[in-house]
């Protein structure tokens, strides 16, 4: 009997233990739900900046502060201000970014403004140095538009064979550049000129990956001979400031567009805003006796001297009776002043095209002065000498002031020499007061007979123009 009532007690006491444990689970149960209920509380009506609407409320807000902060400027101007910015960061600016959104008002209080120069600081520390003796150049003549009719046969579509580029082959060309990183820099961007002429190295900074290269093209004067060829008549200024070439049609009508270097760069440029460093785009080497930019500019065509006039400009004359002179080189000098503001530059190519080392000193400094004379009224000073023919007045020696034609061109303040060596991918060469540095030439002769010298840069098959002769004649 005692054996069974203490059976009973112990089950006794396991029944009202497990009625305490199963409470306290329940009672756990309890509070569990209620702290999950009230985290789901705060999640839902308190953290409001995980709901994706919130976000944008509060992106509206941080836009209405903004214009707050800056003296009362709606959303638009704060918007223009980010996307000003935002382009000179794309265009490897990262300091004039920053000091824009700094400049504006009460910039310390944007956190919005501040975030945004955060990251551009971010950026421009991960960029690397590109070595300065590594940089390419290349160059182009003008654009062949018309295939057929340049090169229909006659005594000029030989050297429009070897020496010009059609737009297709140009437009390919970029484009694979664009897509293996190229970057176009200045002349500029890689040396600092002294205000005693002295020239030393600068340093250029990019995102790991990017190449930076120049681009010049020669010539650029639409000459004469060239008419009817099938290139276009000259750069214009269209009414909403744009730079685009003018290019007469069979019809008899003039259309605008992109059909040579200068425009076609602007419009990729304004699509793949990243292929320009600083805003920065190409050098035109410009020669003089037959003006510039396909306006006749040069001194002849105001004086008319008899024999100074050639049969080319004979006929212009004939053809043009009502011609101002004065009209002319107005128009020139707006087209320039514009292609400037865009970041084209200008440089030398020699008055009349010519070897320096192959005329006298005496006849140099004729040439020279007739450039200053002529052209620089047009487009400005410049201290680049791109030699015409891929000249040069010396050998790969760094030039000496014992060098007549050095000095000279030095006193004259040329401090930037470019020559042609399409054999190498580039060629770099600082003196104590000069740069030099040699081109590449990507035209028909380059691309049918040396393809291995540009396949750093494009591959020739996928860019070639069908429709251009082969096999493209030799030189010499």
């Amino acid at each position: 009997m005692r054996r069974k009532n203490k059976t009973y007690a112990e089950r006794e006491i396991r029944r009202r233990r497990s009625n305490v444990i199963l409470k306290s689970l329940i009672a756990f149960l309890i509070v569990v739900l209620v702290l999950l209920a009230a985290l789901l509380i705060y999640e839902t009506k308190i953290r409001t900046y995980d709901n994706p609407f919130a976000e944008k409320l509060k992106e509206i807000q941080i836009k209405q502060q903004a214009a707050l902060e800056n003296g009362g400027k709606g959303d638009d101007d704060l918007e223009a201000l980010k996307a000003k910015a935002n382009l000179l960061a794309t265009q490897y600016d990262y300091d004039g970014a920053i000091e824009l959104l700094k400049s504006q008002p009460d910039f310390g209080k944007s956190d919005a403004l501040k975030s945004l120069a955060n990251s551009y600081q971010q950026t421009k520390n991960s960029c690397v140095s590109y070595p300065i003796d590594q940089i390419t150049h290349v160059f182009f003549h003008s654009l062949v538009v018309d295939d057929a009719k340049a090169f229909d046969g006659d005594d000029d579509s030989a050297g429009y064979n070897q020496v010009m580029t059609t737009i297709s082959e140009f437009s390919g060309i970029i484009q694979q550049m664009y897509d293996k990183g190229y970057v176009m820099v200045s002349l500029k961007d890689m040396c600092e000129i002294g205000d005693d002429g002295t020239v030393t190295r600068k340093e250029i900074y990019l995102p790991n990956g990017k190449i930076p290269f120049v681009l010049s093209q020669d010539d650029c004067s639409y000459y004469h001979y060239m008419q009817d060829d099938g290139f276009p008549q000259k750069l214009v200024l269209t009414e909403d400031g744009q730079v685009k070439n003018s290019l007469l049609q069979d019809d008899g009508t003039v259309s605008i567009g992109d059909y040579d270097v200068v425009p076609l760069i602007d419009t990729f440029v304004n699509e793949h805003p990243d292929f320009s460093y600083h805003g920065h785009k190409g050098i035109l080497a410009l020669t003089g006796y037959e003006g510039v930019l396909g306006y006749r500019t040069d001194e002849v065509y105001k004086t008319r001297e008899p024999d100074r006039v050639t049969k080319y400009q004979q006929q212009f004359f004939d053809e043009n009776p009502d011609f101002d002179y004065d009209r002319e080189c107005q128009d020139a000098k707006a087209v320039a002043d514009a292609m400037k503001a865009e970041g084209w530059e200008f440089a030398s190519h020699t008055w009349g095209h010519i070897a320096p080392l192959q005329h006298t000193l005496e006849e140099v400094q004729r040439d020279n002065e007739r450039w200053q004379n002529n052209v620089a009224p047009i487009v400005g000073k410049t201290d680049v000498l791109i030699f015409a023919f891929g000249a040069d007045i010396g050998d790969w020696h760094p030039y000496s002031h014992d060098n007549e034609y050095f000095d000279y061109y030095k006193s004259q303040g040329f401090d930037i020499y470019c020559n042609v060596d399409g054999s190498t991918t580039h060629w770099v060469q600082f003196g104590d007061d000069f740069m030099r540095q040699a081109r590449r030439n990507l035209d028909g002769y380059r691309m049918y007979y040396n393809p291995e010298l540009v396949s750093d840069l494009f591959d020739v098959d996928s860019v070639w123009d069908s429709s251009r002769p082969t096999p493209v004649p030799q030189m010499g």
